[in-house]
């Protein structure tokens, strides 16, 4: 018995499912490329963090990378069978999926377009959300035509206009990473950036335990052996990649010095990647020692402990 040009086989809905989801999985993550490029072009001092922004933008393109292949092979081998099979143009698999991929373009237009109305009847447009705004409107219109285009062509007439959507998607796929690329660099690079951000880390954590060592006995360490204490099991923690001790000196009575060797110079602004917060400065003093941003090379923090924020012993009398 012959099987109607609307059923499909195993085949057919293992290819189009695997096909749909490598789609829907490669355009999410190229506006996800975009929009951490355009955030760490254009940063909002209120929201922007360049670890998160260059964490996003390297598995987005990882992703891109791994999945825009597999959507290629799947698109070649079903426009392969259509030609061969013109009738499975019907498949209900085939109809259904276009037709949902459809709708999710045209919905996401439609919110985009709100979106960006909205905004602007708030008087809260801004470059970067214009261009991402942009970004979307652009990737789901260029996907919502090629697919009822899909929907309504003979598979049977050929056509070079599938090759040069793959051909031209592709490129534009390529040049975005390779954006990301020099906006993250490369992975030795964000090597030494992890390492560096664990170097930060291990200088908070001695930093803590310095201001506690003086707040029980009044006076600061002489060493980091002082700080050693078996029963919380804190022990010095030292360089992630030399294994040497990090440098520790005191200055004065309330002011020391606690000194790394960094890979690369910190990345971002005040909002980004090293410049976190510190409560240990002289009492409503602002400036440099309010972050650990770092140049490369051997860089010293000084900490100076404020008595009327910390309190002490001295500070409790």
């Amino acid at each position: 018995m012959n099987k109607s040009p609307h059923q499909s086989s195993a085949k057919d809905v293992f290819w189009y499912l695997l096909f749909i989801a490598m789609l829907y999985t490669s355009i999410v993550s190229f506006i996800a490329i975009v929009w951490q490029s355009i955030n760490i072009w254009f940063p909002d001092a209120l929201s922007y963090s360049y670890t998160q922004s260059s964490d996003i933008l390297l598995s987005s393109m990882a992703t891109v990378i791994v999945a825009w292949p597999v959507v290629l092979v799947m698109s070649w081998l079903i426009n392969k069978d259509l030609r061969a099979h013109p009738a499975k143009q019907q498949l209900w698999v085939r109809r259904w999926l276009l037709s949902l991929t459809l709708f999710i373009g045209a919905l996401t237009m439609i919110i985009d377009l709100v979106s960006l109305t909205t905004s602007f009847f708030n008087g809260e447009l801004s470059m970067r959300f214009f261009l991402k705004v942009l970004t979307v409107l652009l990737v789901a219109a260029m996907v919502f035509a090629y697919y009822l285009w899909q929907l309504r062509r003979d598979p049977a007439k050929p056509t070079k206009i599938i090759l040069m959507t793959a051909v031209g998607a592709t490129l534009l796929a390529v040049v975005w990473i390779g954006l990301g690329f020099s906006l993250t660099g490369s992975p030795s690079y964000q090597r030494d950036l992890r390492l560096d951000e664990q170097r930060v880390g291990d200088l908070q954590e001695i930093q803590w335990q310095v201001i506690s060592y003086w707040q029980d006995k009044d006076v600061l360490p002489d060493t980091l052996t002082d700080v050693v204490d078996p029963i919380s099991g804190f022990t010095a923690p030292t360089d992630p990649e030399t294994n040497a001790q990090y440098t520790y000196r005191t200055v004065d009575e309330l002011t020391f010095s606690l000194c790394a060797t960094f890979a690369e110079e910190s990345v971002g602004d005040e909002q980004g990647m090293y410049a976190i917060p510190v409560r240990v400065r002289e009492f409503g003093v602002y400036g440099d020692s309010d972050s650990w941003s770092h140049a490369d090379g051997e860089v010293c923090f000084e900490r100076t402990i404020d008595p009327d924020v910390y309190g002490g012993n001295e500070g409790m009398k």
